[in-house]
Protein backbone atom coordinates (compact mmCIF):
# COMPACT_ATOMS: atom_id res chain seq x y z
CA UNK A 1 0.00 0.00 0.00
CA UNK A 2 1.38 3.46 -1.04
CA UNK A 3 2.06 5.93 1.51
CA UNK A 4 0.08 9.16 0.74
CA UNK A 5 2.97 12.00 1.26
CA UNK A 6 2.09 15.29 2.88
CA UNK A 7 3.02 18.37 1.46
CA UNK A 8 5.48 20.63 2.71
CA UNK A 9 4.58 24.20 3.06
CA UNK A 10 7.16 26.76 4.31
CA UNK A 11 6.60 30.49 5.16
CA UNK A 12 9.29 33.02 5.00
CA UNK A 13 8.19 36.13 6.32
CA UNK A 14 9.86 39.61 6.75
CA UNK A 15 9.55 43.22 6.37
CA UNK A 16 11.43 43.05 2.67
CA UNK A 17 11.22 47.29 2.70
CA UNK A 18 12.55 46.54 0.10
CA UNK A 19 13.07 43.15 -1.29
CA UNK A 20 16.76 42.48 -2.03
CA UNK A 21 18.77 39.95 -3.97
CA UNK A 22 19.78 38.49 -0.70
CA UNK A 23 16.07 37.99 0.06
CA UNK A 24 15.07 36.70 -3.43
CA UNK A 25 18.06 34.16 -3.45
CA UNK A 26 16.49 32.66 -0.07
CA UNK A 27 13.46 32.55 -1.71
CA UNK A 28 14.64 30.40 -4.86
CA UNK A 29 16.76 28.21 -2.56
CA UNK A 30 13.48 27.57 0.05
CA UNK A 31 11.06 27.24 -2.89
CA UNK A 32 13.41 24.44 -4.47
CA UNK A 33 13.66 23.00 -0.33
CA UNK A 34 9.47 22.90 -0.17
CA UNK A 35 6.55 22.10 -2.44
CA UNK A 36 4.93 25.15 -1.33
CA UNK A 37 6.65 28.76 0.03
CA UNK A 38 4.46 31.56 1.05
CA UNK A 39 6.50 34.56 1.51
CA UNK A 40 4.48 36.62 4.29
CA UNK A 41 4.96 40.48 4.14
CA UNK A 42 4.50 41.37 7.48
CA UNK A 43 3.48 44.85 9.34
CA UNK A 44 5.93 44.89 12.23
CA UNK A 45 4.89 47.70 14.59
CA UNK A 46 8.53 48.36 15.80
CA UNK A 47 10.02 49.03 12.02
CA UNK A 48 8.36 52.06 10.22
CA UNK A 49 8.45 50.91 6.40
CA UNK A 50 9.11 53.04 3.76
CA UNK A 51 6.62 51.33 1.30
CA UNK A 52 3.02 50.19 2.11
CA UNK A 53 2.23 46.41 2.36
CA UNK A 54 1.09 46.41 -0.70
CA UNK A 55 3.51 48.16 -2.63
CA UNK A 56 5.91 45.52 -0.85
CA UNK A 57 3.97 42.69 -1.83
CA UNK A 58 3.78 44.01 -5.33
CA UNK A 59 7.61 44.12 -5.10
CA UNK A 60 8.30 40.26 -4.57
CA UNK A 61 5.55 39.06 -6.76
CA UNK A 62 7.41 41.10 -9.53
CA UNK A 63 10.45 39.69 -8.45
CA UNK A 64 9.21 35.76 -8.45
CA UNK A 65 7.29 35.82 -11.78
CA UNK A 66 8.07 32.03 -12.83
CA UNK A 67 8.09 30.17 -9.27
CA UNK A 68 4.85 28.43 -9.85
CA UNK A 69 5.42 27.66 -6.45
CA UNK A 70 5.79 30.68 -4.37
CA UNK A 71 2.85 32.63 -3.39
CA UNK A 72 3.49 36.38 -1.96
CA UNK A 73 1.05 37.89 0.55
CA UNK A 74 0.85 40.58 3.75
CA UNK A 75 -0.07 39.78 6.66
CA UNK A 76 -0.99 40.41 10.65
CA UNK A 77 0.12 39.04 13.69
CA UNK A 78 1.90 36.30 15.01
CA UNK A 79 4.30 34.18 12.23
CA UNK A 80 3.21 30.98 13.87
CA UNK A 81 -0.31 31.58 13.29
CA UNK A 82 0.38 32.30 10.10
CA UNK A 83 1.92 28.94 9.18
CA UNK A 84 -0.89 27.18 10.58
CA UNK A 85 -3.45 29.16 9.13
CA UNK A 86 -1.50 27.93 6.14
CA UNK A 87 -0.99 24.48 6.94
CA UNK A 88 2.42 25.05 6.52
CA UNK A 89 4.84 23.10 8.91
CA UNK A 90 8.14 25.31 8.87
CA UNK A 91 8.87 28.67 9.14
CA UNK A 92 12.48 29.91 6.95
CA UNK A 93 14.82 32.41 8.20
CA UNK A 94 18.01 33.72 6.76
CA UNK A 95 20.60 33.99 8.99
CA UNK A 96 23.74 37.07 8.04
CA UNK A 97 25.78 37.19 10.59
CA UNK A 98 25.84 36.48 14.43
CA UNK A 99 24.34 39.44 15.48
CA UNK A 100 21.12 37.95 13.50
CA UNK A 101 21.72 34.70 15.27
CA UNK A 102 20.79 35.76 18.74
CA UNK A 103 17.92 37.32 17.86
CA UNK A 104 16.80 34.89 15.70
CA UNK A 105 17.46 31.78 17.92
CA UNK A 106 15.44 34.08 20.29
CA UNK A 107 12.40 34.51 18.15
CA UNK A 108 12.76 30.55 16.65
CA UNK A 109 12.55 29.28 20.59
CA UNK A 110 9.60 31.30 21.15
CA UNK A 111 7.75 30.32 18.22
CA UNK A 112 8.48 26.96 18.96
CA UNK A 113 6.89 27.53 22.38
CA UNK A 114 3.98 29.54 21.00
CA UNK A 115 3.26 26.60 18.10
CA UNK A 116 5.22 23.02 18.92
CA UNK A 117 4.16 21.94 15.86
CA UNK A 118 5.79 24.35 13.55
CA UNK A 119 9.76 24.29 13.32
CA UNK A 120 12.02 27.16 12.45
CA UNK A 121 14.57 26.37 9.47
CA UNK A 122 17.65 29.12 9.13
CA UNK A 123 18.84 29.43 5.97
CA UNK A 124 22.70 30.93 4.81
CA UNK A 125 22.26 34.12 1.95
CA UNK A 126 25.55 33.12 -0.49
CA UNK A 127 28.76 34.77 0.15
CA UNK A 128 27.69 37.79 -2.77
CA UNK A 129 24.39 38.93 -0.49
CA UNK A 130 25.55 38.06 2.96
CA UNK A 131 26.01 41.73 4.01
CA UNK A 132 23.08 42.89 1.94
CA UNK A 133 20.40 44.45 3.83
CA UNK A 134 17.20 46.53 3.29
CA UNK A 135 18.38 49.48 5.73
CA UNK A 136 21.53 49.98 4.31
CA UNK A 137 20.39 49.36 0.57
CA UNK A 138 18.12 52.52 1.83
CA UNK A 139 20.63 54.65 3.07
CA UNK A 140 22.80 53.67 -0.10
CA UNK A 141 19.49 55.49 -2.28
CA UNK A 142 19.51 58.50 -0.27
CA UNK A 143 23.18 59.68 -0.44
CA UNK A 144 23.12 58.67 -4.58
CA UNK A 145 25.15 55.59 -4.14
CA UNK A 146 24.56 52.60 -6.97
CA UNK A 147 22.40 49.55 -6.00
CA UNK A 148 21.71 47.88 -8.97
CA UNK A 149 23.63 45.14 -7.74
CA UNK A 150 21.42 44.60 -4.80
CA UNK A 151 18.07 44.61 -5.89
CA UNK A 152 16.33 43.82 -8.80
CA UNK A 153 15.77 47.14 -11.68
CA UNK A 154 12.02 47.61 -10.76
CA UNK A 155 13.02 47.57 -7.24
CA UNK A 156 15.99 49.89 -7.73
CA UNK A 157 13.79 52.35 -9.92
CA UNK A 158 10.89 52.46 -7.07
CA UNK A 159 13.41 52.98 -4.90
CA UNK A 160 15.49 55.66 -6.71
CA UNK A 161 11.78 57.65 -7.56
CA UNK A 162 11.06 57.25 -3.39
CA UNK A 163 14.25 58.09 -1.76
CA UNK A 164 17.34 59.37 -4.29
CA UNK A 165 18.35 63.24 -3.27
CA UNK A 166 16.51 65.31 -5.44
Amino acid sequence: MASKRISRKAVYPGSFDPVTNGHLALIRKAATLFDFLYVAVGSNPTKRCTFSSDERVEMIRRSVQGLSNVEVMAFDGLVVDFAEKKKAQVVIRGLRAVSDYEMELQMALTNKKLNPDIETVFLLPSEEHFYISSGLIKEITRLGGRIGDFVPAHVEQILRKSLAPK
